[in-house]
Parts: C-alpha cells; structure tokens; sequence
C-alpha cells in the first residue's frame, strides 16, 4: 500500500479550508431556520477543530486526522441524502474523491468498494438510475489508475536504479543484497565485518516543520558528510525513513568505534539552515560467529528501533 505524501502546510490549509466551509454551512442552515439539519454539521465543525489540533500537534499519527476529515465528509453527504431525497447522485463523488485524496491507495480502494453497496441502502439513491452505478465505479477506476501507475512507476525505478529516491545512498533492497554478499564473504574468507546504525531524530520533525526541502537537505548533508570520509568499497544504504545502515567491510570492532567517533565529530560541525546542528545517533553492530545472516538483520533492524526510542 503506497503511502500519500502531502505537505504539511497543504493539509493544514486543506483542515482549515474545511472547518471554514463546514463552519458556514452551519451557519446558513441556521439563518434558513432549517434547524432539523443543523445538528451534524455544528458537529462536524468541532470533528474538524480537533482534526486541525491533532495534525498541528506533535506525536501523534498523520492518518489519525485524515480519517477524522474523511469521516466527516462522509457523514455531511450522508446526512444530506437522508433528509433531502431529491439530492442528486452527483455528490456522492465528494466522499470518493476525498478518500483518494487523505489515504494511501489500498485504503480509499477498500473504502469506496465497501461503501459503495451502502449507498443504494439509501432511497433517494436507490431510485437513480442504473447509470450511477456505472459512474460510481467509472470515478473511483479513474481516482485510482494515476495512484497506481505512480506507484508502477516507482517500482519500477526502483528495480532499476539501486540507489534510494531522496539521496545518494542504496535502498534497502541493494543495501540487503551487497550486506549479504559481504556477510557470505566475510565468513568464507574468515574477515571481520562491521555495520553502524545510524539514525537522524531530526528528519521526520523537519519535514513536518520545514517541509520536504528541508528533510532533503539533512540527507543530503549526512551523505555528503559519511561519503567522504569513508573508504570506496564501504557501502552506505537507507534502510528506513530516518536510518541508515553503513557497511564496513573487514573492520573490527575497534575500527568501527574509530569511525563512529570520526563521523560523529565530523557530523556535529555539520550546520542547516532551518534545524542548526545536525544530530545523528550511531551504534556499532557486528555479527556473532555462526549467526544466520536473517538473525544478524533483525539485531541490526532492533538496534535502530532503540537508537529511534533514545
């Protein structure tokens, strides 16, 4: 399931624009004096309010507030169909297009499929024509082929260039598949082999802060920074969002610590724009004898966990 990055800032104008528009749909239901309808959308502009302070917030998850926002779309047009029967079917593409638009593609898919038999429970739906069904699933085809040819797109990039999307370092897939071949290489040619943990506690703040730039520019600082100090045959890889693993291929113990000091003053002097010093956390993991190569990386995936939770 591909993961839907917006801005920060667009969403916030997008929870903004919403309580706004929710905000004076209350309002001109009350000056209408249709105060039968005016429960739910008084409601949801308050949903709303809290959608907004939850994503301003810090610690909490990004989907925890898109889902408030697609509940409450869905809600404001479910409501609208019940009271008013003579509504036409045109509106039921808003809570389509907005589910395409707040979640990953697997979810709004799920989402739109499994609504879409609820709707005709309604009868003020019931009774369109059978076109609207040929419509309903003509638009969530459409909102959902752009999604997934990205997503092809990507894939297939991925498949082709080894290095990751955002910086110059491998992916996980290349940084699995060279860690595997000095692994196997180490152990037939009795060498020592060492990979450091690092981790940058600052990326997932400044791309929420800052924006994408900015995460941009911290991975390219720390790239910039472990490359030029390390030898050619060390191989640097992204393995999460905010990890990176650095393979050192016949390095000990104490030559892995001695790297990690070097990197650690060399980092720290490192300075940005937007988030000042830069901050990595690094920690040595080599592999024990006779490990299985699965286990050594479930230690190394462990060990980034812990650096994250420091």
């Amino acid at each position: 399931m591909t993961e839907l990055l917006i801005p920060k800032r667009l969403m916030t104008l997008a929870y903004s624009a919403s309580i706004a528009l929710m905000a004076g749909f209350a309002l001109w239901l009350y000056a209408m004096g249709d105060y039968r309808d005016l429960l739910i959308p008084t409601f949801m502009t308050l949903l709303l309010m809290s959608a907004l302070l939850m994503h301003i917030g810090q610690g909490l998850k990004s989907y925890l507030p898109r889902f408030v926002l697609l509940f409450c779309t869905y809600s404001v047009v479910l409501s609208a169909f019940y009271y008013h029967p003579q509504m036409s079917p045109i509106w039921l593409g808003l809570p389509i297009t907005a589910a395409f638009l707040l979640l990953p593609l697997g979810a709004a898919l799920v989402i739109n499929i499994g609504a879409g038999p609820l709707w005709w429970l309604l009868p003020s739906v019931a009774a369109s024509p059978p076109a609207t069904i040929v419509g309903y699933a003509a638009l969530t085809l459409l909102l959902a082929l752009p999604r997934w040819e990205h997503a092809r797109r990507r894939a297939l990039l991925r498949a082709t260039d080894p290095n990751d999307s955002d910086c110059d370092a491998y992916h996980i897939d290349t940084l699995k598949e060279r860690l595997h071949s000095e692994f196997q290489r180490a152990a037939m040619l009795n060498q020592q082999l060492a990979v450091l943990v690092l981790h940058l506690p600052q990326l997932d703040m400044a791309a929420e802060q800052f924006g994408h730039r900015a995460q941009t520019a911290i991975l390219g600082a720390l790239c910039s920074e472990v490359n030029s100090r390390c030898r050619d045959h060390d191989v640097l890889g992204r393995a999460e969002n905010a990890t990176f693993w650095l393979v050192l291929p016949d390095t000990s113990e104490s030559g892995a610590l001695l790297v990690r000091e070097r990197l650690q003053r060399a980092l720290s002097q490192c300075v940005l724009v937007e988030t000042g010093q830069l901050e990595a956390r690094i920690a040595a993991c080599l592999p024990s004898p006779a490990e299985h190569f699965q286990h050594y990386l479930k230690r190394l995936e462990a060990r980034g966990a812990a650096l994250a939770n420091v």
